[in-house]
Protein backbone atom coordinates (compact mmCIF):
# COMPACT_ATOMS: atom_id res chain seq x y z
CA UNK A 1 0.00 0.00 0.00
CA UNK A 2 1.00 3.67 -0.51
CA UNK A 3 1.79 5.91 1.86
CA UNK A 4 -1.21 7.82 0.57
CA UNK A 5 -3.39 4.96 1.10
CA UNK A 6 -2.34 4.21 5.01
CA UNK A 7 -1.63 7.13 6.93
CA UNK A 8 -1.11 8.03 10.79
CA UNK A 9 -4.67 8.53 12.96
CA UNK A 10 -5.05 12.20 14.49
CA UNK A 11 -4.80 10.87 18.29
CA UNK A 12 -5.78 14.47 19.55
CA UNK A 13 -9.68 14.79 18.54
CA UNK A 14 -12.13 15.29 20.89
CA UNK A 15 -16.15 15.76 20.51
CA UNK A 16 -17.28 18.11 23.49
CA UNK A 17 -21.25 17.84 23.82
CA UNK A 18 -24.09 20.06 25.91
CA UNK A 19 -27.16 21.76 25.88
CA UNK A 20 -26.57 25.55 25.19
CA UNK A 21 -25.01 27.49 27.94
CA UNK A 22 -23.42 24.84 29.70
CA UNK A 23 -19.75 25.87 28.74
CA UNK A 24 -18.56 24.38 25.59
CA UNK A 25 -17.23 27.63 23.92
CA UNK A 26 -16.00 28.77 27.93
CA UNK A 27 -14.07 25.70 28.04
CA UNK A 28 -11.65 26.91 25.06
CA UNK A 29 -10.37 29.62 27.09
CA UNK A 30 -7.33 28.16 28.48
CA UNK A 31 -6.16 26.77 25.34
CA UNK A 32 -2.37 26.98 25.16
CA UNK A 33 -0.69 29.77 22.67
CA UNK A 34 -3.87 31.05 21.66
CA UNK A 35 -2.16 32.35 18.25
CA UNK A 36 -1.90 28.87 17.06
CA UNK A 37 -5.54 27.82 17.34
CA UNK A 38 -7.85 28.47 14.10
CA UNK A 39 -11.24 29.13 15.58
CA UNK A 40 -14.07 27.77 13.04
CA UNK A 41 -17.44 29.92 13.56
CA UNK A 42 -20.47 27.84 11.77
CA UNK A 43 -22.76 29.82 14.48
CA UNK A 44 -23.50 33.29 12.22
CA UNK A 45 -20.31 34.84 13.49
CA UNK A 46 -21.43 34.97 17.50
CA UNK A 47 -19.12 35.90 19.46
CA UNK A 48 -17.05 33.81 22.02
CA UNK A 49 -17.34 34.66 25.90
CA UNK A 50 -14.05 36.08 26.13
CA UNK A 51 -11.78 37.75 23.85
CA UNK A 52 -9.92 34.86 22.86
CA UNK A 53 -6.54 35.88 20.61
CA UNK A 54 -7.66 32.91 18.22
CA UNK A 55 -7.32 33.37 14.67
CA UNK A 56 -10.60 33.64 14.07
CA UNK A 57 -12.84 32.84 10.65
CA UNK A 58 -16.78 32.89 10.10
CA UNK A 59 -18.10 29.78 8.16
CA UNK A 60 -20.76 30.75 5.60
CA UNK A 61 -20.72 28.37 2.94
CA UNK A 62 -20.63 24.12 3.81
CA UNK A 63 -17.72 23.61 1.48
CA UNK A 64 -15.94 25.98 3.06
CA UNK A 65 -14.63 24.27 6.45
CA UNK A 66 -12.85 21.04 4.50
CA UNK A 67 -10.84 24.25 2.61
CA UNK A 68 -9.95 26.02 5.37
CA UNK A 69 -9.12 22.23 7.35
CA UNK A 70 -6.81 21.77 4.52
CA UNK A 71 -5.37 25.17 4.93
CA UNK A 72 -4.42 25.12 8.55
CA UNK A 73 -2.73 21.11 7.55
CA UNK A 74 -0.31 23.70 5.99
CA UNK A 75 0.44 26.10 8.59
CA UNK A 76 3.00 25.12 10.68
CA UNK A 77 2.26 27.95 13.66
CA UNK A 78 -1.50 26.50 14.00
CA UNK A 79 -1.87 23.71 16.25
CA UNK A 80 -5.25 23.34 17.13
CA UNK A 81 -8.28 23.39 15.14
CA UNK A 82 -11.67 24.52 16.64
CA UNK A 83 -15.41 23.79 14.69
CA UNK A 84 -17.71 25.65 17.12
CA UNK A 85 -20.25 23.63 16.45
CA UNK A 86 -20.53 20.99 14.51
CA UNK A 87 -24.42 20.97 14.70
CA UNK A 88 -25.36 23.91 13.40
CA UNK A 89 -22.59 22.91 10.52
CA UNK A 90 -24.61 19.92 9.72
CA UNK A 91 -28.10 22.52 9.59
CA UNK A 92 -25.87 24.59 7.10
CA UNK A 93 -25.07 21.41 4.71
CA UNK A 94 -28.67 20.76 4.92
CA UNK A 95 -30.07 24.40 3.98
CA UNK A 96 -26.89 25.08 1.47
CA UNK A 97 -26.55 21.74 -0.17
CA UNK A 98 -30.00 19.22 0.13
CA UNK A 99 -32.41 21.65 0.40
CA UNK A 100 -31.27 23.65 -2.88
CA UNK A 101 -31.41 20.41 -4.81
CA UNK A 102 -33.77 19.48 -7.42
CA UNK A 103 -33.20 15.59 -6.37
CA UNK A 104 -32.91 15.60 -2.61
CA UNK A 105 -32.72 11.81 -2.19
CA UNK A 106 -29.35 12.04 -4.06
CA UNK A 107 -27.89 15.07 -2.09
CA UNK A 108 -28.90 13.42 1.35
CA UNK A 109 -26.44 10.76 -0.23
CA UNK A 110 -23.80 13.38 -0.89
CA UNK A 111 -24.75 15.36 3.06
CA UNK A 112 -23.42 12.05 3.99
CA UNK A 113 -20.31 11.24 1.90
CA UNK A 114 -18.95 15.04 2.42
CA UNK A 115 -19.49 14.20 6.21
CA UNK A 116 -17.50 10.92 5.83
CA UNK A 117 -14.89 12.84 3.95
CA UNK A 118 -14.68 15.49 6.85
CA UNK A 119 -13.74 12.55 9.17
CA UNK A 120 -12.36 9.88 7.71
CA UNK A 121 -9.49 11.43 5.46
CA UNK A 122 -9.51 15.56 6.15
CA UNK A 123 -9.80 14.91 10.51
CA UNK A 124 -8.47 11.32 10.25
CA UNK A 125 -4.84 12.36 8.70
CA UNK A 126 -4.40 16.31 10.35
CA UNK A 127 -1.73 16.49 12.14
CA UNK A 128 -2.92 19.39 14.41
CA UNK A 129 -5.36 18.95 17.51
CA UNK A 130 -8.98 18.82 16.47
CA UNK A 131 -11.83 19.74 18.55
CA UNK A 132 -15.47 19.79 17.47
CA UNK A 133 -18.11 21.34 19.64
CA UNK A 134 -21.72 19.89 19.34
CA UNK A 135 -25.44 20.67 21.02
CA UNK A 136 -27.17 17.58 22.41
CA UNK A 137 -30.63 16.64 22.23
CA UNK A 138 -32.76 14.42 24.13
CA UNK A 139 -35.06 12.02 22.72
CA UNK A 140 -37.30 9.26 24.37
CA UNK A 141 -36.28 5.88 22.55
CA UNK A 142 -39.63 3.60 22.19
CA UNK A 143 -38.49 0.66 21.16
CA UNK A 144 -36.29 0.47 24.37
CA UNK A 145 -38.58 2.84 27.01
CA UNK A 146 -35.71 5.30 27.47
CA UNK A 147 -34.61 8.94 27.41
CA UNK A 148 -31.40 9.18 25.19
CA UNK A 149 -29.17 12.50 24.73
CA UNK A 150 -27.37 13.04 21.52
CA UNK A 151 -25.91 14.81 18.53
CA UNK A 152 -28.93 15.09 16.35
CA UNK A 153 -28.12 14.58 12.66
CA UNK A 154 -30.75 13.14 9.82
CA UNK A 155 -30.69 11.10 7.00
CA UNK A 156 -28.17 7.92 6.48
CA UNK A 157 -25.43 9.12 9.73
CA UNK A 158 -28.54 9.36 12.02
CA UNK A 159 -28.68 5.84 12.26
CA UNK A 160 -24.69 5.69 12.78
CA UNK A 161 -24.64 8.27 15.14
CA UNK A 162 -22.06 11.39 14.82
CA UNK A 163 -20.94 10.14 17.68
CA UNK A 164 -19.25 7.21 16.37
CA UNK A 165 -17.12 8.72 14.73
CA UNK A 166 -14.94 10.15 17.65
CA UNK A 167 -13.12 8.28 20.16
CA UNK A 168 -12.96 10.53 22.71
CA UNK A 169 -16.62 12.10 23.44
CA UNK A 170 -16.94 14.38 26.89
CA UNK A 171 -19.87 16.22 27.78
CA UNK A 172 -19.78 20.57 29.31
CA UNK A 173 -22.36 20.01 31.68
CA UNK A 174 -23.23 22.43 35.32
CA UNK A 175 -23.65 20.02 38.23
CA UNK A 176 -24.15 21.04 41.90
CA UNK A 177 -21.57 20.94 44.22
CA UNK A 178 -22.91 18.79 46.36
CA UNK A 179 -22.97 15.81 43.39
CA UNK A 180 -19.28 16.16 43.08
CA UNK A 181 -18.12 15.60 46.69
CA UNK A 182 -16.86 11.66 45.29
CA UNK A 183 -15.24 12.80 42.61
CA UNK A 184 -12.63 14.63 44.30
CA UNK A 185 -9.34 15.06 42.27
CA UNK A 186 -6.64 17.17 41.01
CA UNK A 187 -8.35 18.40 37.74
CA UNK A 188 -11.36 19.43 39.71
CA UNK A 189 -11.19 22.73 41.30
CA UNK A 190 -14.20 24.55 43.08
CA UNK A 191 -13.51 28.26 43.18
CA UNK A 192 -15.19 31.01 45.58
CA UNK A 193 -18.00 32.05 43.13
CA UNK A 194 -18.90 28.19 42.16
CA UNK A 195 -18.79 27.76 46.79
CA UNK A 196 -21.31 31.25 46.24
CA UNK A 197 -23.27 29.83 43.50
CA UNK A 198 -23.63 26.16 44.46
CA UNK A 199 -22.55 24.70 41.28
CA UNK A 200 -19.81 24.26 38.73
CA UNK A 201 -19.50 24.24 35.20
CA UNK A 202 -17.62 20.89 34.22
CA UNK A 203 -16.56 18.31 32.09
CA UNK A 204 -18.55 14.37 32.42
CA UNK A 205 -15.67 12.05 30.91
CA UNK A 206 -17.31 8.98 31.52
CA UNK A 207 -20.94 7.52 31.78
CA UNK A 208 -22.43 7.21 35.54
CA UNK A 209 -25.68 5.32 36.36
CA UNK A 210 -27.24 8.67 36.00
CA UNK A 211 -26.22 8.69 32.35
CA UNK A 212 -26.47 5.40 30.87
CA UNK A 213 -28.22 6.50 27.89
CA UNK A 214 -25.53 9.43 27.14
CA UNK A 215 -23.23 8.78 23.89
CA UNK A 216 -19.65 9.02 25.85
CA UNK A 217 -17.09 7.76 24.98
CA UNK A 218 -13.26 7.01 24.93
CA UNK A 219 -10.18 4.77 26.20
CA UNK A 220 -11.34 3.37 29.55
CA UNK A 221 -7.95 4.37 31.24
CA UNK A 222 -7.55 7.65 29.91
CA UNK A 223 -8.93 9.10 32.46
CA UNK A 224 -9.76 7.27 36.53
CA UNK A 225 -13.25 7.04 38.02
CA UNK A 226 -12.39 9.73 40.51
CA UNK A 227 -11.74 12.25 37.31
CA UNK A 228 -15.56 11.09 35.90
CA UNK A 229 -15.73 15.17 36.42
CA UNK A 230 -13.40 17.86 35.84
CA UNK A 231 -12.65 21.65 35.35
CA UNK A 232 -14.55 22.69 32.05
CA UNK A 233 -11.02 23.44 30.50
CA UNK A 234 -10.10 21.79 26.94
CA UNK A 235 -6.11 22.14 27.48
CA UNK A 236 -6.44 19.52 30.41
CA UNK A 237 -8.09 17.37 28.20
CA UNK A 238 -5.18 17.90 24.94
CA UNK A 239 -2.60 17.72 27.94
CA UNK A 240 -4.10 13.88 28.92
CA UNK A 241 -4.30 13.01 25.37
CA UNK A 242 -0.57 14.04 24.59
CA UNK A 243 0.13 12.17 27.48
CA UNK A 244 -1.98 8.74 26.95
CA UNK A 245 -0.82 8.73 23.00
CA UNK A 246 2.91 9.90 23.52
Amino acid sequence: MSEQQVQQVNDNLVLLVGKSASGKSRSLKGLKNPEGVLYLNCESGKKLPFKSGFIERTIVKWDVLPSAIKWAESQPNIHTIVVDSLTYYLDMVESQLVLTSANTQAAWGQFAQQFKFLMQVLVASSTKNIIFLAHTKDEVNDSEMVRETFVPVKGALKNQGIESYFSLVIAAKKVKLKDLENYQNDLLAVNEREEMLGYKHVFQTMVTKETVNERLRGPEDLFEIKETFIDNNMQLVLDRLHEYYK
